[in-house]
């Protein structure tokens, strides 16, 4: 008796298949310094004419336990995109612009249709953020996953001029802050909205749109921002929340503070809130309205806040650097 491949649950036929539905996904992101297309060893792509000294910048995340709510729903359209978002924006706040994305789709038996609805958010998310989908890897592990779910990582460069980095470490007392609104939970918190918001298939049903709501993919309005006028740092609201991740472009002896009246905050929040987490955990745990925050000087804050607004994003001045010492760098008012 022969003993195939197939019978120990990995049918390559399938994954074949999907890359053959792949391609015209991935032909809708492609740049021209692209190099070849799909299913090779490798991507390849140029580093696009016109810089002096440029630097690679890369990055790469996943998707987390969002990915739980698209297995109880069924909805697997959008989640492409979160996971473009989340690497892309980190690589952005360092003013580089996105070149290309590779993706890692795993399963334990993959469903053809399903894999199709996540690629083709991938590429929608490479669309918004003018970068190619050039390559990724498809994997069938059979026994790793529950039937139905699967598990997703993403990986991003970008370029930037060496003259042009962004690293926070042109902040000054005085700056301002302009927060660029979020769509709601983006990719991170989602054991904790989860527990509180979802535990029960009535809670799922109630919250199922808000919780899918894809990460908003800030590249074109940070691009514009920096067009319109001098940014001196930007941060991504991701992990850590408004407490964790605006520290990382602060140098010391600084503080950010932020007014909270000053952005719209989300309905998925305040329900989160009434839940029973104290607003210091959400503050730590979520973005609470605002996906990025952008520092730049006085007279070219406006300019930054309405560069942002004209690319698509809702674009608030929500707060300003001042000194300060201790383990709060974020002062909430």
């Amino acid at each position: 008796m022969s003993i195939t491949y197939r019978d120990a649950g990995v049918d390559i036929d399938a994954g074949d298949e999907l890359v053959e539905r792949i391609k015209p996904h991935a032909a809708r992101t492609l740049r021209k310094e692209v190099l070849g297309g799909l299913g090779g060893f490798g991507g390849l792509c140029a580093i696009p004419a016109g810089y002096r000294e440029p630097v690679l910048v890369s990055g790469t995340d996943g998707v987390g336990t969002k990915l739980k709510v698209a297995f109880a729903t069924g909805r697997h359209d959008t989640i492409g995109i979160d996971l473009v978002a989340m690497c892309v924006n980190d690589i952005a706040v360092t003013g580089a612009e996105p070149l290309f994305f590779l993706d890692y789709f795993a399963s334990g038996k993959l469903d053809v249709n399903v894999g199709e609805q996540v690629i083709s958010g991938i590429a929608e998310g490479c669309r918004q953020a003018g970068c190619a989908l050039i390559g990724g890897e498809t994997a069938e592990l059979p026994g790793m996953y529950a039937d139905g779910e699967y598990d997703l990582a993403g990986f991003a460069v970008g370029v930037v001029e060496r003259a042009k980095i962004l690293d926070g470490t042109r902040i000054r007392p005085g700056d301002r802050v302009i927060g660029l609104a979020s769509s709601g939970l983006h990719s991170n918190g989602y054991s904790l909205a989860r527990k509180v918001l979802a535990p029960t298939p009535e809670g799922l049903a109630r919250w199922a749109d808000a919780l899918l709501q894809p990460t908003r993919i800030y590249v074109r309005a940070l691009k514009a921002a920096l067009k319109a006028g001098e940014v001196r740092g930007a941060a991504h609201i991701t992990g850590g929340g408004l407490v964790e991740n605006p520290p990382r472009i602060l140098a010391d002896g600084l503080v950010m503070r932020l007014f909270e009246s000053r952005w719209p905050v989300p309905e998925i929040f305040t329900a989160i809130a009434r839940a029973g987490v104290e607003p210091g955990e959400l503050r730590r745990t979520f973005n609470v309205g605002l996906g990025m925050v952008i520092v730049a000087p006085p007279e070219d804050a406006e300019k930054s806040r309405l560069a942002c607004e004209a690319a698509g994003e809702a674009a608030f001045e929500v707060g300003e650097i001042a000194r300060g010492e201790g383990p709060s760098r974020v002062e909430f008012v």
